[in-house]
């Protein structure tokens, strides 16, 4: 009866140990963007709903921080950064895609473009 119940024990503990090892599943990304306004915050969310491994994402326009949720295993911060930039938003150090960039309205581009024109 000891044995049984010293085994039983042992196979808790170790998948126990093994799902703490599995870790968390989601993981947070926080991204500098050249988002300048409410647009930009519909674009880039609704952007990121479509991406693959995304739960949820949320621009705070006055800080230009694109928070995002995803799923690990399912994407990487690298590819979400790509996807925003496919956008027409710099992400961190990855510059805007500049045919993405170009399609984007005035009040979206960047505040030193001449094609930018405020609210």
């Amino acid at each position: 009866m000891n044995r049984t119940l010293f085994l039983i024990m042992i196979i808790f503990s170790l998948s126990a140990s093994a799902y703490a090892q599995a870790g968390k599943k989601t993981e947070e990304l926080k991204i500098l963007t050249s988002a300048q306004c409410g647009q930009c915050k519909t674009r880039l969310e609704t952007a990121m709903a479509y991406e693959k491994g995304v739960v949820k994402s949320n621009l705070d326009v006055d800080s230009k921080v694109l928070t995002v949720i995803y799923k690990i295993g399912k994407t990487t911060p690298d590819k979400i950064r790509l996807a925003v930039a496919a956008v027409g938003y710099d992400a961190d150090s990855i510059p805007a895609v500049e045919a993405a960039y170009k399609k984007l309205p005035p009040c979206c581009k960047k505040s030193d473009d001449p094609d930018h024109a405020g609210h």
